[in-house]
């Protein structure tokens, strides 16, 4: 057996797209999947981007809000995950702090596993 940390302290910062958070890779495989622990501090954000491949944002602890290419903002907390396609747009952020785990490559089809929500939009 082997251990492994993935907690703040080996994370590494991103400032890319004025974001503020760090990162903590997790996996890589080599069909192309990465797995990483995002960590938003109070107040931290995600800045504007498009998203590279499929990405599912999984929150893990904490809340924070997310929106994706119409710019519509979506409360977002633990047990809850969004979903952005290859090429959209999208940011998220957190005034309290959240724990996010990731997921991007090219073949993610979360509607074959997980239960869609529909959540209600917020002003920010």
């Amino acid at each position: 057996m082997k251990f492994f940390r993935f907690d703040e302290k080996v994370a590494k910062p991103i400032t890319q797209y004025e974001s503020t958070f760090s990162m903590s890779p997790l996996l890589l495989t080599e069909e192309g999947a990465h797995v990483g622990c995002m960590h938003i501090p109070q107040g931290g954000m995600v800045g504007e981007h498009q998203a590279a491949c499929d990405q599912l944002f999984a929150v893990m602890e904490g809340e924070g809000w997310v929106y994706g290419e119409d710019g519509v903002t979506y409360p977002i907390q633990k047990g809850t995950a969004a979903f952005w396609v290859t090429g959209e747009s999208h940011a998220s952020g957190s005034e309290k702090g959240m724990t996010v785990m990731v997921i991007e490559s090219g073949t993610l089809k979360p509607e074959d596993r997980m239960q869609e929500v529909t959540l209600q939009p917020q002003d920010i």
